[in-house]
């Protein structure tokens, strides 16, 4: 990665770090080393989007995942946590960019619409350089989880996400705030068709759960040593993780996987917090 592209993927770390700051032209392009003049075009160049609009692209981003998954707080208060003045304002730009307004998009959100949108913000940039992540090798209890399998392309799996969400509130027996959470990919949503993906999301119990309309249902997380890794920031860049891990990490180990897949502790939540600070542990089952 050139000097350019790393003063750019700072600038975009800096902006999701603080987006509830005033991130104006003038402070930007100090956290860049580019002059005021220059860096605008710089920005552009790299990302494909001017300044303006990637930062107000993320704070709609915050947004939504507020709308959806924190319904107790008011559209209004979003609003100005995003930057607006007046819901009036926030409508309009959130159904400029996503296509629906913030109460519609809180009822019935059209994720694919939202990914098409969001993804501009991952997919311009440049990749990260290649680092040293810390592996621990642990051994992993056996864990019984709930189970909501999502079929399917990847880009709707917050569709599958609410609907978990939904049966932890109704039933009770796997509490969000204190019984984990996890995820199982089953497949490689970059190497499936999008039809074919196939992820599990699960909730730590403690006992066997009833027949429910949900269709969620009983599964094991088996017993084992495992690798683990942990990745912080944007669940989207995971896989640089999970190659780690099987590229890297594996190769020069002396390990063998195991019979079962890599699977994702999800420590924290996006709705909770930045998502800078989002935390997944990444487990690859060994023998």
């Amino acid at each position: 990665m050139d000097k350019y592209q790393q003063s750019i993927v700072r600038v975009c770390d800096y902006i999701n770090q603080n987006l509830d700051d005033d991130l104006t032209l003038d402070r930007l392009s100090a956290v860049s080393g580019f002059s005021k003049y220059h860096f605008h075009r710089v920005f552009s160049a790299f990302t494909g989007l001017n300044l303006i609009k990637y930062i107000q692209i993320s704070r709609l981003k915050r947004a939504s995942y507020r709308l959806v998954f924190k319904a107790d707080i008011k559209i209004i208060d979003i609003a100005f946590e995003a930057g607006f003045e007046s819901a009036e304002a926030f409508s309009r730009a959130f159904k400029r960019e996503f296509g629906q307004s913030p109460s519609e998009f809180r009822k019935s959100p059209q994720w694919l619409n939202w990914h098409d949108k969001t993804d501009t913000l991952t997919l311009a940039l440049p990749e990260k350089t290649d680092h040293t992540m810390d592996v621990k090798v642990v051994n992993f209890q056996q864990q019984k989880v709930a189970a909501l399998a999502h079929r399917g392309d990847p880009k709707l799996h917050y569709q599958t996400s609410m609907k978990f969400i939904a049966w932890r509130k109704a039933s009770k027996l796997s509490p969000i705030k204190t019984s984990n959470t996890y995820g199982i990919p089953y497949s490689d949503p970059n190497v499936v068709k999008a039809e074919d993906f196939h992820f599990d999301l699960c909730g730590a119990v403690k006992a066997d759960i009833p027949e429910n309309e949900f269709g969620v249902v009983n599964q094991i997380i088996p017993a084992g040593r495992c690798a683990v890794v942990r990745d912080i920031g944007n669940r989207d860049d995971l896989k640089k993780g999970v190659y780690y891990l099987y590229q890297q990490w594996l190769p020069t180990s002396g390990e063998q996987c195991r019979d079962f897949p890599v699977f994702f502790h999800y420590v924290n939540f996006v709705h909770d917090v930045p998502e800078h600070e989002v935390i997944t542990d990444i487990y690859l089952p060994i023998i």
